[in-house]
């Protein structure tokens, strides 16, 4: 029996009814690699039977503490069900890519059984008409709850249930697998006794430890060598959710966002993603007509994991406010703007501690932390007070080359997060074997056209690209060539290279 930690415990706290927090993918596997060319369920179900072992949160289930005096503990489920973890269904004809998007919307919005294991697998059939997805193919829909993961130790079950070849063999447990008993509340009360004994000490160190970072932010503000977002828009993103989701996404090159970035010395793929994102934002809000003035801020997650801790379950993480510059229209501009941001928020950062949030989320009211977030989503708070941030946008790390499951290749993957009151537009970016997706999971009603967000996407972009690796080879070609004598026969337009499904295989093949 394990003890969440305060961080992994808030996210228990937060969830309600309509705002799940869990988090996952969305995979498509080509099982013309699999022995025999095709993957049946029971042979699905044996793949996961046999690595269960490979990481704790597969059979864990929480157990909470009697009036929620203290944060609950983890127990080795003595009822766990495989069965009831991985499910399969199947699209109807003609089982196209908005058909995917919109079951993996609807699966997604359901919350996870709190009195199992905090996951679940669906295998989805019928992808008979998804663009660039080879004949045969199936998606693979994750869902594991924030409580138990973050997008690094996440990568603990992700490799669980992935190989790199489709053939490999995997290695049974050191032990065998041990399931706990039910503890009684007395039990739980007893232990939550002992931990109230040492709280004041612990609170204390945690001031002592603190002090230090508040008085160099302090300085650091002062002197102008730090600085934060002192004016957050509000945006159609910054309300009540409701229980409803949409999600939809793009690939991208990843040699290509490499390529912009080496063009510009000092800047990041993530600075080139963010910039994406910013510029697809502002196409988004100005077709709507609610472009602000001021920049949209994004939350940045950013994992604080050391090497050593990197498969353990729970979460370690601290979060950054990241202007993401939708206030410019010129991308090139956008793009050194981004990078300028994303350093002044790494150093104020730092400066705190990157471990303050999960220090201080020991200390969170065990008791009245549910019922403050339930009645911070009944009262419709969000739709009134100032935001903090308009967006999260999440980078995933992944690996650059083919990942097999089942023994199918993984054609594609993209992410999965949750969105909460007053932060209904959640952005994963996810690479894999030379791509990198970009998702939007939304509330329905903030943002009823995910397709048009992720033309938006596309669009911003394709004009980053033009303003970068393809402005200076046109500039040189345009040189070298002679000049065209007046009269010349013109070429209109040039073929629209929009990103989707199909462009999925070509880069990730």
């Amino acid at each position: 029996m394990q003890q969440l930690s305060g961080l992994d415990a808030s996210f228990l706290y937060l969830e309600t009814g309509n705002t799940p927090m869990h988090i996952g993918s969305l995979s498509i596997y080509d099982q013309s690699t699999a022995p025999g060319g095709r993957v049946t369920f029971k042979e699905i179900l044996r793949f996961f039977e046999d690595r269960l072992h490979k990481a704790r949160a597969f059979r864990q289930r929480v157990v909470r503490v009697p009036l929620s005096l203290d944060h609950p503990y983890w127990i080795e489920d003595p009822d766990f069900d495989l069965e009831f973890h991985v499910r399969h269904i199947a699209l109807p004809k003609p089982g196209d890519w908005r058909q995917l998007c919109i079951q993996t919307a609807r699966l997604h919005a359901r919350p996870l059984d709190l009195r199992k294991p905090l996951w679940e697998a669906y295998v989805i059939e019928g992808l008979d008409n998804v663009v660039g997805v080879p004949e045969g193919s199936f998606a693979l829909v994750t869902k594991v709850h924030h409580a138990a993961i973050d997008g690094v130790s996440g990568a603990a079950m992700s490799a669980a249930i992935h190989d790199l070849s489709p053939d490999a063999e995997v290695e049974g447990p050191e032990t065998p697998w041990q399931p706990e008993r039910l503890p009684t509340g007395l039990e739980l009360l007893g232990k939550s006794a002992l931990r109230s004994v040492a709280a004041p000490a612990r609170f204390g160190q945690l001031l002592y430890r603190s002090a230090p970072s508040f008085a160099r932010v302090v300085g650091g503000i002062a002197s102008g060598q730090l600085r934060i977002p002192m004016r957050v828009p509000r945006t159609r993103f910054n309300g009540t959710v409701s229980a409803h989701r949409v999600f939809d996404g793009r690939p991208f090159d990843l040699n290509e966002i490499k390529a912009i970035k080496n063009s510009q010395p000092g800047t990041t793929v993530n600075d080139v993603v963010v910039s994406v994102c910013g510029g697809a934002l502002r196409k988004y809000l100005e077709a709507k007509n609610e472009l602000p003035e001021e920049s949209l801020v994004a939350m940045a997650p950013m994992s604080v994991r050391p090497e050593e801790k990197r498969s353990s379950a729970g979460n370690l993480v601290t979060a950054m406010s990241l202007p993401i510059r939708s206030d410019l229209a010129d991308p090139l501009e956008r793009l050194l703007a981004v990078s300028e941001e994303s350093t002044q928020a790494k150093k104020l950062a730092y400066t705190m501690g990157p471990n303050l949030a999960a220090d201080a989320a020991e200390f969170l009211p065990s008791t009245i932390s549910g019922l403050i977030a339930r009645t911070y989503a009944n009262s419709g708070l969000a739709d009134r007070i100032s935001p903090l941030v308009n967006t999260v946008i999440t980078n995933i790390p992944g690996v650059n080359v083919p990942l097999y499951s089942m023994g199918s290749r993984m054609v594609a993957t993209f992410g999965l997060g949750p969105v909460t009151h007053g932060l209904g537009l959640f952005q994963p970016v996810v690479s894999y074997n030379n791509v990198i997706t970009i998702s939007a999971i939304a509330d329905r009603d903030m943002m009823p056209d995910p397709s048009f967000y992720c033309r938006c996407l596309e669009s911003a972009y394709q004009e980053l690209k033009a303003a970068t690796i393809e402005r200076p080879a046109a500039h040189k070609t345009a040189e070298s060539k002679p000049k065209r004598k007046s009269g010349g026969r013109k070429t209109a337009g040039s073929k629209n290279n929009g990103s989707s499904a199909v462009q999925v295989t070509r880069q990730a093949g």
